[in-house]
């Protein structure tokens, strides 16, 4: 009897037991060396931006949205530098009659039209005992009589009226390839060094260029100037928008983008009231210009970051630590632990062209959004100078300036009413084909119309193009990819502005060939309705990193059951 007693001992002592204990605990154990397995799987855009805080996140959002404040000084003083007055010209010892007052035109436009009872303000009238004796050329000046606007602009300082006009379209056209040219370079500079020294750098030319504008002695040094300031401006609102856009989760992005455009149009209504206070262009320029030097202090360390996703794509992800109030909690993650650890990384983002040329779906999403805001800029301006070009009553400047801001923060409020609602797409679907539909209606029935439903019509032409033109952006920046984010935002502002040409083109052809012009546009209007058929949907989905990620953003089929078998669209969208 005392024999069992002994074997069982032993069994008990046994080593093996112990080691298949373990094995089936072990998942509570091993927990912290099991972690290491995602860096296979880096942390995505989201999770950098959620490092942040929501506090630091929206301290950050609310410093990109302020300098639109004073960069809408610089991109809207165009209209109120080169406002032509009604003016004369001066003749020592005579009293202009009231009829030569009133001659507002800065071109022969009575003598061109066979009006001869009307008289030329580029021509110098004698007057004896009121009636007229002799014309010749003016040589002694002209007289203002400025009753909108600057009482000092470029026209009433150089005299560019008459046979110097010509200055004042060419003084547009250069500002808006500046626009151009600065969306283009900038836009590329953004995505290979990096959006705050973008930044840092166009707001260090901005000043400086804005110095020399508001000095400027001459036409062809100013128009030189403004070129510049304009590139260096467009840089600025280029590199805070795709930074502002790049703070924000999927929720947060229409909401803070509609902020930052209804900042915008505080400036501008704002900049009226500094034109009606100063009534000097200097002062104006100088005014926008000026406060742009305090925004330099975004270059301190700690103030205002890099973009937490061009951080992960140049993998500098210990750059978080510089702006995260949780970066110790972020930091005891092991995917970001194990990421620092890894050798140095390269300094710039590595962006494979051949890959870009051969990536059709982000090619084919530019296109219809290049075309679409070619468009709507384009023919922003028919439907606020229709009724001079059409009916030959020309608007009070004031009347024109107000109601084209109003309608562009009108257009913010209904686009963040219904764009998370009813998606980006079909919103953009909608607006154009109200621009489209709008500018036939005045085209086809101006003969019949009243002046209060042109009036009408005309509103909502530039309210939904206006809509239209901001939504394109907006659309742009959350398909293309955060590796060239900054050059096709560039590209679309770009393409946007080719429209705006049409403006001061018009006007240094004496608007001749109007009606062409707005018929072109309007039936472009309509084709940009089908070609936005083919554009993917953006709604709630997260910000595509690489090449590949935009490659994925398709158009999603037109039924709910159905596939639409086309090679190029055969692509699964991402997963909301």
């Amino acid at each position: 009897m005392t024999s069992p007693p002994s074997p069982l001992p032993s069994p008990c002592p046994c080593p093996p037991p112990p080691p298949s204990l373990p094995s089936s605990p072990t998942p509570s154990s091993p927990a912290p060396s099991s972690l290491p397995l995602p860096p296979s799987l880096p942390p995505t855009g989201e999770v950098m931006v959620l490092a942040l805080g929501r506090k630091k996140q929206r301290l950050l959002i609310a410093l990109s949205i302020f300098p639109n404040l004073f960069l809408a000084f610089l991109l809207s003083s165009d209209p109120l530098l080169t406002l032509a007055s009604p003016h004369h010209c001066h003749l020592p010892g005579t009293t202009p009659t009231p009829e030569l007052l009133n001659a507002s035109l800065p071109w022969e436009k009575g003598e061109r039209e066979g009006e001869s009872g009307r008289l030329s303000p580029c021509k110098q009238y004698h007057f004896i005992n009121g009636t007229r004796s002799d014309i010749v050329v003016c040589e002694a000046g002209w007289e203002y009589n400025v009753t909108e606007g600057l009482r000092n602009n470029i026209v009433t300082e150089w005299d560019l009226v008459c046979s110097q006009y010509w200055l004042v379209p060419v003084e547009e056209v250069c500002f808006i390839l500046g626009i151009l040219t600065g969306c283009l370079s900038l836009g590329y500079a953004a995505d290979r060094f990096g959006r705050l020294k973008t930044l840092l750098a166009s707001l260090t030319l901005s000043v400086i260029f804005g110095t020399l504008v508001c000095v400027s002695p001459s036409p062809p040094i100013f128009i030189a100037m403004r070129f510049c300031l304009a590139a260096a401006s467009a840089g600025v609102y280029l590199s805070l928008y795709i930074t502002r856009l790049e703070l924000c989760d999927p929720s947060l992005r229409l909401l803070v983008t509609m902020l930052a455009g209804l900042t915008t149009v505080a400036g501008e209504l704002l900049l009226l009231g500094v034109a009606v206070g100063c009534q000097s262009w200097r002062g104006l320029l100088g005014t926008g210009a000026a406060p742009l030097s305090l925004f330099l202090c975004y270059g301190i360390p700690g103030v205002f970051p890099e973009s937490p996703r061009w951080l992960l794509l140049s993998e500098r992800t210990s750059d978080m630590s510089s702006f995260s109030e949780r970066s110790e909690r972020q930091r005891e993650d092991d995917g970001f632990t194990e990421l620092e650890s890894e050798p140095p990384p390269s300094r710039y983002p590595h962006l494979s062209f051949p890959e870009l040329l051969h990536s059709r779906n982000i090619w084919k999403n530019m296109c219809v959004l290049g075309f679409t805001s070619f468009i709507s800029h384009g023919i922003s301006h028919c439907y606020s100078s229709f009724r001079g070009d059409v009916r030959g009553t020309t608007p009070s400047f004031y009347w024109t300036y107000l109601l084209s801001v109003c309608a562009g923060g009108g257009a913010w409020l209904l686009l963040w009413a219904t764009v998370d609602r009813c998606g980006r797409r079909g919103i953009l679907l909608l607006a154009m084909t109200l621009t489209g539909l709008a500018s036939l209606i005045l085209l086809g029935l101006m003969e019949y119309l009243s002046e209060s439903a042109i009036t009408v019509f005309s509103v909502m032409g530039l309210f939904s193009s206006q809509a239209a033109a901001s939504l394109s952006i907006l659309f742009t920046a959350e398909i293309m990819p955060t590796i060239i984010r900054g050059s096709g935002v560039g590209a679309i502002l770009a393409l946007g502005c080719v429209g705006r040409l049409s403006s001061p083109l018009m006007d240094l052809r004496n608007h001749y060939g109007y009606f062409l012009h707005h018929v072109v546009y309007s039936s472009l209007a309509l084709l940009a309705v089908l070609s936005i058929l083919l554009l993917p949907e953006s709604k709630r989905k997260p910000l595509p990193q690489t090449l590949s990620d935009g490659e994925q953003y398709r158009r999603p089929p037109l039924g709910r059951r159905r596939r639409d078998n086309v090679p190029l669209l055969a692509t699964p969208n991402p997963e909301t």
